[in-house]
């Protein structure tokens, strides 16, 4: 029988790893569109949680929440690096021409349109839970999707 005073036990982290970091390579993979970088944010997320994984109540919740976080991270820094590559005149080695117009398009919304449009279209996340994720008002994520929506209408017709 379990007391009810008692805390539940934290989920291991190697059981969270082994579980879900495929679905979490995938999550920021679509926030990045890289393979690479959505490798090293799911790394970089369970390496910055891990001296105090124990206090983590909801160890998947706040994993997606970091990897969002760390997702806008970079695409702020790569939108400085590119304004500083184009300001130096150095232009890029090669761009990769993108094979899905929709893609296309959503990697270049606004970063928390984006991240609420992958949540709830991709990881199928109910509004309300995605407002949590992002410490966003329920309103103000349902505003971010109509938003995302409406642009992508227009570009896509």
């Amino acid at each position: 029988m379990t007391d009810v005073h008692t805390p539940p036990r934290p989920i291991p982290a190697e059981a969270v790893y082994r579980d879900h970091r495929d679905g979490l390579v995938r999550l920021a993979y679509l926030l990045t569109g890289s393979r690479e970088q959505a490798e090293d944010l799911v790394q970089q997320a369970f390496a910055t949680s891990w001296d105090r994984w124990s206090a983590i109540d909801q160890p998947l919740p706040y994993l997606k929440r970091a990897i969002v976080n760390m997702a806008n991270d970079t695409r702020r820094r790569s939108i400085r690096d590119r304004l500083f590559r184009q300001r130096a005149r150095v232009e890029p080695i090669t761009e990769v021409p993108e094979l899905d117009e929709t893609w296309a398009h959503i990697k270049t919304l606004p970063p928390r349109q984006r991240a609420v449009v992958v949540l709830h279209y991709y990881d199928d996340r109910p509004l309300n839970e995605i407002a949590e994720l992002l410490s966003r008002p329920a309103a103000t994520v349902r505003s971010d999707l109509r938003r995302a929506l409406e642009r992508l209408r227009k570009v896509l017709k």
